[in-house]
Order: structure tokens, then sequence, then C-alpha cells
């Protein structure tokens, strides 16, 4: 049979879906339900297309394709219909994206992804995860006054995890072996960037324009680089060998720096845009008056820029730290410099300069009562653990491990790998738009060894049914247990998920379409 999708003809053997025939011609309609190689079983409307001659809005994962159809896969009608069916489904949604941690750290570390591996003695993978995302952890673990703590579940049950010792403890270790951990560069672009202080900010947009494969000069009027981390934190606090060795680390990246050089004074902002192919301004606290001679515009508080991009009203120029919010605390200027980093390299390889993509994240909000003890499952119900020399000494491994076996595990642990929340990025959905009063309580069922099911998270599309029904060596398999709106997924006659999911427990977390099954 022939029929027509988004204005172009295709055949078809008779009993092929509206899917089939798109994925025959390159068309890409998103799912959720279907699952190649299984039968239809239900709908999440995802995959809605319209039939323009009969105006009908259509599941094409499972409405047959017939002759003279005439479809269309991305309308504006089609894309509100299946944001409206993402809303529906966030709406019942219990389940954070990422935790309340990462969520609150002002550099977006996945703080919950270093813990595990710091607790699985898998330290080179741990710094590799600190450095992804700070320039400067074992300055930072000693000087942050820890905001991700604050956010931290665990204080609801007793007391926060101690995420900046461990994050320092990650670093210390790194800095202290005989060949510690180097990011790769990516090849050198050709393009050169002058970053005018050597500060957290500074440093920070150093480090990760260099990671970029730029080629960056960083300038400061100091005979040291570091700024007020140098020149404004005790020695007590901030050791200066600890300060050095993180600085070494950036300069080996090939970030040049030139000391005792003051611009404005020594060289002009003029010569610089001249110079080089973008300007990060990153100087610290500096007279309003000054700013009038750079070419930028400034308010109040200091450069104005865009909030996103931390970009200048001069396109070539960017800039952080104290010369936008002063008094701010140095983990947020670092988180600047990252900031800005991302931006120059959006701007230096030509992209459109928005900043740092803000995903969607679905969150739980305030725990209900009984909910901490279900996060309670997979975390060691011991105190917090204290460093035997102190907190100056921070933790030693066994220290560390004991700690970080603490953490509750609040993050989806399938964040990057989940449709629904790739699709609600793309569609902008809404987890508040039917203003739903109430919610489901968040359940977490870990009784399988390698696999926990987070019910919030199901969305009911009856694939992990399917697998486990197909399997001929699953004696019991996963079913849909009771009717309507309280219909769940879960083990027949009240079983285990170990004895349910015996054989089938990868190929189901696998083919989950969100988190709701993970590996632990």
């Amino acid at each position: 049979m022939k029929l027509t999708i988004n204005g172009k003809e295709v055949t078809v053997a008779n009993g092929a879906t509206i899917l089939d025939a798109a994925k025959s011609i390159g068309v890409e309609i998103p799912t959720m339900c279907h699952l190649d190689g299984y039968p239809h079983f239900t709908s999440c409307m995802i995959c809605v297309v319209k039939e323009q001659k009969s105006g009908r809005l259509l599941p094409s994962c499972s409405a047959p394709a017939s002759e003279g159809m005439i479809i269309a896969t991305n309308t504006e009608e089609v894309r509100h219909e299946r944001k409206n069916a993402l809303n529906f489904l966030l709406s019942e949604h219990v389940g954070d994206c990422e935790a309340p941690c990462q969520l609150t750290c002002p550099a977006h570390m996945n703080i919950p992804l270093m813990i595990r591996q710091i607790a699985g003695g898998r330290m080179i993978e741990a710094v590799a995860t600190v450095k992804e995302h700070i320039a400067l952890p074992a300055v930072l673990g000693r000087i942050c006054p820890a905001p991700c703590e604050r956010a931290c579940r665990r204080s609801s049950y007793d007391s926060p995890v101690a995420i900046c010792l461990l994050k320092r403890f990650a670093a210390d270790t790194d800095n202290s072996a005989s060949a510690h951990y180097l990011p790769v560069c990516k090849l050198a672009s050709g393009k050169k960037v002058a970053i005018v202080g050597s500060g957290p900010a500074g440093l920070s947009a150093a480090y990760y324009l260099a990671l970029a494969g730029h080629a960056c000069t960083v300038f400061d009027d100091r005979d040291e680089p570091g700024g007020q981390l140098r020149y404004g934190v005790p020695e007590n606090i901030l050791p200066r060998t600890v300060l050095d060795r993180e600085i070494v680390n950036i300069k080996q990246l090939n970030v040049i720096f030139r000391m005792k050089v003051r611009v404005g004074r020594d060289m002009s902002i003029g010569q610089l845009k001249k110079d080089y192919d973008a300007v990060v301004l990153a100087s610290g606290k500096i007279n309003l008056s000054e700013v009038g001679s750079w070419g930028v515009e400034s308010n109040a508080q200091g450069i104005k820029i865009d909030a996103h991009s931390l970009r200048s009203s001069d396109l070539k120029m960017f800039a952080g730290g104290e010369l936008i919010q002063p008094g701010r605390l140095a983990v947020r200027a670092a988180g600047h410099g990252k900031t800005i980093a991302f931006a120059v390299d959006q701007y230096l390889s030509g992209s459109e300069v928005t900043g740092p993509r803000k995903r969607f994240d679905s969150r739980i909000g305030k725990l209900l009562d009984p909910e901490i003890f279900e996060f309670m499952k997979e975390a060691d119900r011991v105190g917090s653990v204290k460093p035997a020399g102190g907190a100056s000494a921070g933790f030693s491994t066994e220290e560390a491990i004991r700690e970080c076996r603490r953490c509750m595990h609040c993050d989806c642990r399938k964040a990057d790998d989940c449709k629904l929340r790739d699709l609600s990025d793309e569609y902008e959905a809404n987890q508040k738009h039917f203003n739903v009063t109430g919610r489901k309580y968040y359940q977490r069922n870990a009784t399988h060894a390698g696999v926990i099911f987070e019910s919030g998270k199901c969305i009911k599309c009856g694939i992990c049914v399917r697998i486990t029904e197909r399997a001929h060596d699953e004696k019991l398999g996963v079913t849909f247990i009771g009717r309507g709106f309280e219909t769940v997924v879960g083990v027949p006659f009240g079983s285990s998920l170990a004895a349910g999911l015996q054989n089938t427990a990868s190929e189901c977390v696998k083919c989950c379409p969100t988190g709701a099954l993970s590996f632990k």
C-alpha cells in the first residue's frame, strides 16, 4: 500500500504501522512504550501523528498504515499533543533527575557519581568526575562553605554527607600520587584567549578553555597567580603548597601566565582585543570608573553581562567573579569561569552563544514523613564519620569510603539515558502543568542484588512486562497489579524483585524508557 508522510510517498507491506512506514524513509517519531520486536501493548501517546484526510490524531506505534493516508509527524498541533502527553506523565512522576546536592552546587558537580566512585575504590574515575566540573578541587575542598551539604537529604535522618571533605580527599589523593590525573585537551583550535585575572574565575576559565583546545594567556598584576586565594585566605586555612599544586596542574595544560602585568596600565583592553580572539575579564574588584574605558556597559554591581553566557555588551568580551557579583563565594567565581569557558568556546566555534544548556529536571521537593526511610534503604545507618586527625587533616581512604556509604543516592542513575527527560527537554514540558494536588509516596525497591525499582518513575509502558513474559527462563517476571489509576508494575504473589527478575534484569533496565529500573 502507498501513503504519504511529510510530503514523501512511501510503499509498505500490509500490516505495517505508521511508525514502520516512517522508519523506512528515515523519518524519526519519538516513542517510549514501543519496543522493536514486541507486539503493541499500550500507548503513552508520545508517538502521536496527524492523519490529514480524516483530521485524526493517531498513535503511530500501533495505528496500521492504510492506502492513501496523508501523515504529518511534526506539525505545531502534533508537537502540542506530545507535550500534553508528557505533561500528563510528569504529573504523577515522583523522582529527581539530579540530586539536591548537585542542583545546589554552584559548579554543578556530579556529587553522587563521585561518591559512588570513591566508595568503590575507583579513585582515578572519582578525580575525573571532580575535575570535569571543578578546576581547583583541593583548594575549594578547604574553603568552600558547602552549600551542597545544606541541601543533602541525609540531614533529615541525622547529618549530611561530608561532600566537601570527600571532594578534597579525591583531589589530595591525586595531587600526592606520583602520576596524577591529567585530562586530555582537544586538538588545538588555533584560537587565542586572553584572561585578565588569576583568581578562581580566571583560573577556572583558563582550565576549561585549555581543555577545549584554545591557547590561553592569563594576565595578572600580582607576583604570583591565585588572586584572593593567595592574598586573601590565611595560610592555615589554605596552605600555599595546595594552591601551587593546582596551579601547576593548569600550567600543564599549556596555559601561559604573564604576571606583574596590569591591564589598563601596561597593556590596554584594546590591545588585548586586537591580539586575541576573545577576552575574559576576571580581575576581581575594580573601580567602576575604570570599566568605562574598557568599552563595556556596567551597572551598580559591576560589568553588565548576559546572565546565561556571562557575555558583556562587547561580544568579544566575557566577565565573571567579583567583576559582576562582588563578595560572592570562591566556588561561585569558579563556576563563573566554567560557564565563561563554555560560552567562549561557543563563540570561537561560530555557534550561537547561549551558555550551558539547562536541562529539564524533575524534582520531588520536600520529602513526606515516611519517605526518608525509602532513601535510607541503600545507605549505611551509621553517624557521620569524622577524620581521626581532625578536619584539617582530611579523610583517610578507609574513612572516606565509610562516609561515602552514608549517601542515600537521591539522584537518578539513568539521568543521562532517560527518554522521558530527553523528550521533556525537547518539547519544553512542564511537570506542574496539571497542578495536581498532593502526590504519590516515593518508593524504592532494592531487594534485587544489582537493580533498583523506583515505582514513582514508572510510566506503565509495559516493556518490562512483555520482556519477562516472553523469557521462558523467567519463572515469575513482572506484571500489572491493580486497576485504573492505582495500577502499578510489580512482581506477582507479593514476591521480591530478585525473584521476579532472575534472568531478565539487565534487559529490562536497558529497555526501560525512564529511570524506574536502573542498575545500583
